[in-house]
């Protein structure tokens, strides 16, 4: 029996792009969305993730990137006056984006999306503030760490936790938003999830299935043509702070899509398209733009593979 994933990549606004395109890909044949066992999704895929686990459809998730992107993005001139411009603080409150998961998920927790299984990555800043450590123990060390939120059954399951709160932690993106709850955004590990999806799928101790048995189709945010021009940079924290925020990102996506690739084949699909312009995170302006970009990604591919594999 197949056991299917489908994963989504961090990316900020340019979740609508993929929401577009999974709109377009499963619109019109919901029965094999609805077969998916386990959904995937790091930052604004985190959302997306959990928004179909509970029921949401991919118009859904459109219409809630449409109606609030620009609420999600709102640079008020008076945080940027006392934050001198984002030199001392985030570029954006993240008062807008909890409102806005609060009314789309209520008080659920990941445990409320089961059967459906769901993994969001984030980063823990603090492990000394985790409740289940024990800091009494002799070895215990204080450490920063990676973190994904599962609903899996087991000692490590995080199902009574609030779909809110994991969507903040997994969203917290370093300089655009303030951390939240001493997590930040899941892209500075896992932008693209689909190894880790992977992992838990094949774990005996979660999901105990059987590497052959796997289809995964990841979706990504579109590729953005970003480059450094030049050959020898000898630049410093303040040169490289901005830049290195989206290269780490972009770069751990592309080893995960790489070990994905190698070890699954042909059970294995990536569709994540060259954008035909370079969208930041937070170009929410410009939503109308990339919905009509989506609109003319060719999907022969993935519906053939979606058809013959998934």
């Amino acid at each position: 029996m197949n056991y299917r994933i489908l994963t989504f990549d961090g990316g900020g606004i340019r979740g609508i792009y993929t929401a577009r395109l999974l709109d377009r890909i499963f619109g019109h044949q919901l029965p094999l969305l609805d077969s998916v066992h386990l959904f995937a999704g790091t930052s604004t895929g985190g959302i997306i993730a959990m928004g179909l686990a509970s029921g949401l459809l991919p118009s859904d998730l459109v219409n809630l990137y449409q109606v609030n992107g620009v609420d999600i993005f709102d640079a008020l001139w008076l945080r940027h006056i006392t934050d001198l411009g984002g030199l001392a603080g985030a570029d954006y409150s993240n008062a807008n984006l909890e409102t806005i998961v609060t009314n789309t998920f209520g008080k659920k927790s990941l445990n409320d999306l089961l059967p459906k299984k769901v993994l969001v990555p984030s980063f823990d800043l603090d492990s000394s503030q985790d409740p289940e450590i024990d800091h009494k123990a002799s070895d215990y060390v204080r450490s920063w760490k990676p973190k994904f939120f599962h609903n899996f059954p087991g000692d490590d399951s995080d199902g009574d936790q609030l779909v809110v709160d994991v969507a903040m932690r997994t969203s917290a993106a370093p300089t655009y938003f303030p951390s939240y709850q001493h997590y930040v955004d899941g892209g500075v590990v896992a932008n693209n999830p689909s190894m880790a999806a992977l992992a838990q799928a094949l774990d005996s101790g979660t999901g105990n299935q059987s590497l052959g048995d796997v289809r995964l189709l990841s979706l990504g945010t579109g590729v953005v043509s970003t480059f450094i021009d030049g050959q020898n940079h000898d630049w410093g924290d303040a040169q490289w702070a901005k830049p290195l925020i989206s290269l780490m990102i972009d770069g751990v996506a592309g080893v995960a899509d790489y070990q994905c690739n190698r070890l699954l084949g042909d059970h294995y699909f990536r569709l994540s398209p060259t954008l035909p312009t370079a969208w930041k995170m937070d170009d929410a302006k410009d939503i109308g733009e990339m919905l009509a970009a989506a609109d003319e990604v060719d999907l022969t591919g993935v519906l053939d593979w979606l058809e013959k594999v998934f």
